[in-house]
C-alpha cells in the first residue's frame, strides 16, 4: 500500500489555529564555536571545563578560530554567552550538488599556450584539493594525478569513495575527472595534482564539522586551489564554511564552490556558494541538442530537459501522448508506441522509465510534483528518451489528456550558453552581494566514476571546470593572488544572452521570482540574464590567461537605500598587468530616471602600474521606480572591454517569514518531502496538524529551531506521517516574538497498487 499526499488550495479558516509551543529538545547536538581570536587546545579545554555535559570534538586552527562540541542545547546556549565566543552555529547537513565543455571554455585553445618555463599549460605543478565524497584513485584516468588525501569521515588517510552497496558514491571521482582526468578523457587541467578530502560519507551526505575539518586540512597541506561541489540551501554569508573559505583565500588558496541546484528562483544560492571571497559557480549548457514538444492544437512549444542516462530524442514522427500515472507497471499497460506522461514521486526516475520501456513506450516525460522544473539523472543507461517537465507544463498536459486525444511532434534544436534552470540564483540575503560570480558548463558532463565513465549534470559539474581553469591560470601566472585569478576569470567572462525564453514552457513566461515575492524588471529591457543569475557570465579561460588588465572587486554591490543618503560609492582597484601602456575609460550607462552616475575621468597606467578609483551612484527615490537595479558597467581597457556586474537595492521586497510551501511524494517508496522558504530564518519553525472539522490540534509533522534564512528541504519517512485522512496544516515561523504562518489542506489516503 502506498500513501498519496496532495496539497490543496489555501484554506481561509474562520477560527484561529492554536498549537502548543515546540518542546525544547534535551537531545545532544553538535555545534561549531567561533572564537574572537585564536586559542590553543589547552585554552579551549579550559574555556569549556565549567560546562560538565559538553564534550570537545575537533579543534580548528586554520579554517576558523574555533572548535566543535557536543552537548545539550541549553548548555551550548550558555557557552555562547561567553565573552571570548564570537558565534555558535549548529552543525548543518551538506550534500553533493549533483569533451565539449572543455572546448567551450577555451580549454583546448590553452593547450597552445606556454608558461614561464616554456611548458604547455596543462595545470602542471598546481595542486587542487577536492573536498567531496572521496576519489577513486585507482581509476586509470586519475591514478597519475593522485597526490594523496585525507578521510575526514573515518578519520584516516584513505579518501576512497564509499563502495558499500546501497550507499556507494561516485561524485568526488566525477568532479576530480572534470578537473584533471588524464587518460581516455581529458580534464580541464590534465596534469594538475589532485589531493582528495573525503568529507561526505555514505550516500553523499556530511556535516559542517567534517567539511570544516577538510578545509582546515587543505590549508595545512598548502594546496593551491580547493573545489567544493557541495552545499546546503541556506542563503547567508556568515555560515562557518563560508567564513572558512574566506579564511582559505586570505591564506593564498583559490576557493571554488558550487552555487547550488535550487534554481530558477532567486535567493536560492546556498552556502558555501555565498562565501564572499570564494568563486561561486552557476551552471550553463555546453553545445547540446535540446528537444521541444510541439502539441497539436497548441501554439507554444514545451522545452524538455533531457535526463542524463536516457536515449536520444531522435523521434521523427508524430506520437500520441498518454497518461502514465506514477509510472508503476499497472499505470503504463497502455503506453505501447506512445509518449508516457508520468508524475514524479513514489518510484525512482529509472524505475518509472524502465517500466514504460518494458511496456513499449517510445518516450517518457516526467513532470514535477512540486513547483517549477527539475534536473534528473538516471541510475542506469536506458535506450528510451526520458525528459523532465515543470509542474505547470505537466498539469496543463494532463488537463488536455482528459478532454481530447493529444498528439505531439518532437523538435530538436542546437543550443549553447543557456543558463541551466536548476542553477541557483542570488543575490545573497542581507548583504545583497551578487552570487554566483560566474557560470561554467554543468549540463550533460561526461567524466570519471569508479569503474568507468558517466554523464551527470549540476553546479557540481560546473565548479570543477572553474577549478581546472584556475589551475591553468596559476601555472601561467604563479605569482597571482586568488583575488587576481578571480578577477581574470570574471573580467573576461562572456555575459549570457537569453535565448528565446518564450519557448521554455506552456505554464508561464519566465519571471524572476521566489514564492510570492518577485524582483521587478528594470525600466530598460535587457537581453542578458540578470547579474544575480549569471554573475559576470560564462568563463573563457583562454581570455583570462591573457588578461592585460585586472579590476577588483569584479562585481559591485552598491548596497541598499537606507533613507539617510541617496549617494552610494564603490572603490575599485585597476591594475595593468601587461608590458604596454593602457588607457582606461568608462562608458556611460543608458539613462534610467532617478539614477545618476559619476565616473572618474579617463586615465592611463604604465606597465605593472595600478590605481584606486571611486565611482558614485546617486539615487532619487522619488523618481526611481525599480526595487532592484542591476546591469553591467563597461570599462574600456586598451582594446578590451571589461564588463563589471553591479547591483543596487532601493527597497527589499516585503516578503513574509514563510513562503513557497510545497509537499509531495518522494522519489522512493515510503519517502515524502516538503520544502518551504524562510527569507529571514526563524527561532522556531513548525508544521502543525489540525482536524479540519473542529480545529483540534493533532500533532506536529515536523519542527526545527534556530533555522537560518533560506530554503528548507526535508524528507519524511512513512513512519513520520499521521494516519490517513484530511488535515489542516499550519506552517509557521517565529522570530523576535513575531509569528507568521500560512495554511494549507493536505489529504493523506491509502492508495492501491
Amino acid at each position: 500500500m502506498k500513501l498519496l499526499l496532495a496539497i490543496l488550495l489555501t484554506l481561509q479558516t474562520p477560527k484561529t489555529l492554536i498549537h502548543p509551543p515546540i518542546s525544547k529538545s534535551n537531545q545532544e547536538t553538535i555545534a561549531i564555536v567561533i572564537l574572537e581570536k585564536p586559542q590553543s587546545e589547552q585554552e579551549i579545554k579550559q574555556l569549556i571545563r565549567p560546562y560538565k555535559d559538553v564534550r570537545l570534538r575537533r579543534v580548528f586552527q586554520e579554517a576558523i578560530d574555533g572548535f566543535s562540541i557536543q552537548g545539550s542545547p541549553q548548555t551550548i546556549a550558555e557557552l555562547a554567552e561567553q565573552k571570548r565566543v564570537l558565534n555558535v552555529s549548529p552543525v548543518t547537513q551538506y550534500r553533493v550538488e549533483t569533451e565539449e565543455s572543455v572546448k567551450i571554455i577555451g580549454g583546448e585553445e590553452v593547450r597552445g599556450y606556454f608558461d614561464q618555463k616554456n611548458e604547455r599549460l596543462t595545470g602542471k605543478g598546481v595542486t587542487v584539493g577536492v573536498i567531496d565524497t572521496g576519489v577513486d584513485y585507482t581509476h586509470p584516468d586519475l591514478k597519475r594525478n593522485y597526490a594523496g588525501g585525507h578521510d575526514l569521515v573515518d578519520n584516516d588517510r584513505d579518501p576512497m569513495e564509499t563502495l558499500a552497496q546501497g550507499k556507494a558514491t561516485i561524485h568526488g571521482t566525477h568532479v576530480a575527472g572534470i578537473i584533471a582526468a588524464n587518460g581516455k578523457i581529458k580534464g580541464v587541467a590534465p596534469e594538475a595534482k589532485i589531493v582528495a578530502y573525503r568529507a561526505l560519507g555514505p550516500g553523499g551526505g556530511g556535516t559542517t564539522e567534517q567539511v570544516l575539518a577538510a578545509i582546515d586540512q587543505a590549508i595545512k597541506d598548502k594546496v593551491d586551489i580547493v573545489n567544493l561541489s557541495l552545499g546546503n540551501d541556506i542563503n547567508g554569508p556568515d555560515l562557518p564554511i563560508s567564513l572558512a573559505l574566506n579564511r582559505a583565500v586570505d591564506k593564498g588558496i583559490v576557493a571554488v564552490a558550487a552555487s547550488g541546484n535550487s534554481g530558477p528562483n532567486v535567493w536560492t544560492v546556498g552556502s558555501p556558494g555565498t562565501a564572499s571571497k570564494a568563486i561561486s559557480v552557476g551552471a550553463s549548457t555546453p553545445t547540446m541538442e535540446i528537444p521541444s514538444l510541439l502539441i497539436e492544437g497548441m501554439q507554444d512549444k514545451i522545452r524538455l530537459q533531457p535526463m542524463e542516462g536516457s536515449g536520444q530524442w531522435a523521434i521523427d514522427r508524430t506520437l500520441e501522448v498518454v497518461d502514465g500515472g506514477l509510472g508503476r507497471k499497472s499505470d503504463v499497460k497502455h503506453v505501447q508506441g506512445k509518449i508516457a506522461l508520468i508524475k514524479r514521486g513514489t518510484l525512482t526516475f529509472s524505475e518509472k522509465a524502465a517500466n514504460a520501456l518494458e511496456a513499449g513506450a517510445k518516450a517518457v516525460l516526467i513532470y514535477n510534483n512540486m513547483s517549477g522544473g527539475f534536473m534528473g539523472n538516471l541510475d542506469t543507461q536506458l535506450t528510451i528518451p526520458v525528459g523532465s517537465l515543470a509542474k505547470g507544463d505537466g498539469v496543463i498536459l494532463q488537463k488536455e489528456l482528459k478532454n481530447r486525444r493529444v498528439t505531439a511532434r518532437v523538435l530538436v534544436s542546437e543550443e549553447r550558453d543557456r543558463l541551466a534552470d536548476f542553477s541557483s540564483r542570488g543575490p545573497v540575503t542581507g548583504t545583497w552581494e551578487i552570487k554566483p560570480d560566474i557560470v561554467a558548463p554543468g549540463v550533460a558532463i561526461n567524466s570519471t566514476i569508479p569503474g568507468g565513465y558517466l554523464s551527470l549534470q549540476g553546479t557540481s559539474m560546473a565548479a570543477p571546470h572553474v577549478a581546472g581553469a584556475c589551475a591553468l591560470i596559476k601555472q601561467a601566472h604563479p605569482d597571482w593572488t586568488p583575488e587576481q585569478i578571480k578577477a581574470a576569470l570574471m573580467n573576461t567572462a562572456k555575459p549570457l544572452v537569453k535565448q528565446n525564453e518564450g519557448t521554455a514552457g506552456l505554464s508561464e513566461k519566465r519571471t524572476v521570482s521566489e514564492g510570492s515575492a518577485k524582483i521587478s524588471e528594470d525600466a530598460i529591457e535587457s537581453p542578458y540574464y540578470r547579474t544575480f543569475e549569471q554573475g559576470a557570465g560564462r568563463i573563457q579561460v583562454n581570455e583570462a590567461i591573457k588578461a592585460a588588465s585586472l579590476v577588483s572587486p569584479s562585481s559591485i554591490r552598491f548596497g541598499k537605500f537606507t533613507g539617510e543618503s541617496g549617494s552610494h560609492k564603490a572603490d575599485l582597484h585597476v591594475e595593468n598587468t601587461s608590458e604596454m601602456v593602457q588607457r582606461y575609460s568608462f562608458s556611460i550607462p543608458e539613462q534610467v530616471d532617478g539614477l545618476t552616475w559619476r565616473f572618474p575621468l579617463s586615465f592611463t597606467l604604465e606597465p605593472k602600474q595600478s590605481k584606486e578609483i571611486t565611482m558614485e551612484l546617486m539615487v532619487d527615490p522619488k523618481v526611481f521606480k525599480g526595487k532592484i537595479h542591476d546591469g553591467f558597467l563597461s570599462l574600456q581597457a586598451g582594446r578590451k572591454t571589461i564588463q563589471i556586474p553591479y547591483l543596487y537595492v532601493l527597497e527589499e521586497p516585503g516578503y513574509p517569514r514563510v513562503m513557497g510551501f510545497d509537499f509531495a511524494e518522494g522519489d522512493r517508496p515510503g519517502e515524502y518531502r516538503y520544502e518551504v522558504y524562510l527569507p529571514g530564518g526563524a527561532e522556531e519553525f513548525g508544521i502543525a496538524l489540525f482536524n479540519p472539522e473542529d480545529y483540534r490540534f493533532v500533532g506536529f509533522l515536523d519542527t526545527l529551531t534556530n533555522v537560518k534564512k533560506g530554503l528548507i528541504r526535508q524528507t519524511l519517512s512513512a513512519e513520520q506521517l499521521p494516519a490517513e485522512g484530511s488535515y489542516l496544516v499550519k506552517i509557521f515561523a517565529k522570530k523576535a516574538g513575531k509569528e507568521d504562518f500560512i495554511e494549507r489542506m493536505i489529504v493523506i489516503e491509502k492508495k492501491k497498487e
